[in-house]
């Protein structure tokens, strides 16, 4: 069989067009999130850390592998509601399950349960796989896992799906994090 000219020059047109479009994404500017201007405002180091969104798979795990980062590193947020103080974040690692008894007593709770997701957009502003910890519609007290300690940086949700804030927080900026988190 020959090699038809048509096919060749369609087969160029699609590379072509393939690598303008490649570029052109390699070029898209990332628009800020409202978490992202609050980390701004109070002049925390960030990085705003795009990744292909699954709607079928929306979790921490799948961020994680689409980051190529260690799950322990990759933050959830959980919006919860105990019997005594009302509505409370808790801030996990990815993979870990929230320990409700453990975010009860931590929280001052006898007793606390995750709300349903329909609440979370009217309560927070965010939406499911797009729940950040900074920048909720309103405060509440936030809790975030220890383990973020342990490593030299952690990604938490921008605010919106296929979005993370990669935080590097030094020993002076901290503070600032966890006073955002509760803001």
């Amino acid at each position: 069989m020959g090699f038809c000219p048509i096919s060749r020059h369609l087969s160029y047109s699609l590379v072509y067009i393939a690598y303008k479009i490649n570029k052109r994404n390699n070029k898209m500017k990332i628009n800020k999130t409202n978490a992202a201007r609050l980390l701004d405002k109070a002049k925390i180091a960030y990085e705003l850390i795009p990744y292909e969104v699954d709607e079928n798979d929306l979790s921490a795990i799948h961020v994680a592998a689409n980051l190529g980062e260690n799950i322990e590193q990759v933050f959830k947020t959980l919006v919860l509601h105990g019997d005594k103080s009302g509505y409370f974040v808790c801030v996990i690692p990815g993979e870990h399950e929230v320990d409700l008894k453990l975010a009860a007593k931590a929280s001052g709770n006898k007793k606390c349960d995750l709300i349903p997701v329909k609440e979370l957009l009217p309560l927070t502003g965010y939406i499911r796989g797009g729940c950040s910890p900074i920048g909720m519609k309103k405060h509440f007290p936030t809790y975030i896992h220890d383990t973020c300690l342990h490593f030299p940086y952690i990604y938490v949700s921008a605010g919106v799906r296929g979005l993370q804030i990669k935080l590097a927080p030094d020993d002076e900026s901290r503070a600032e994090i966890c006073r955002l988190f509760e803001e």
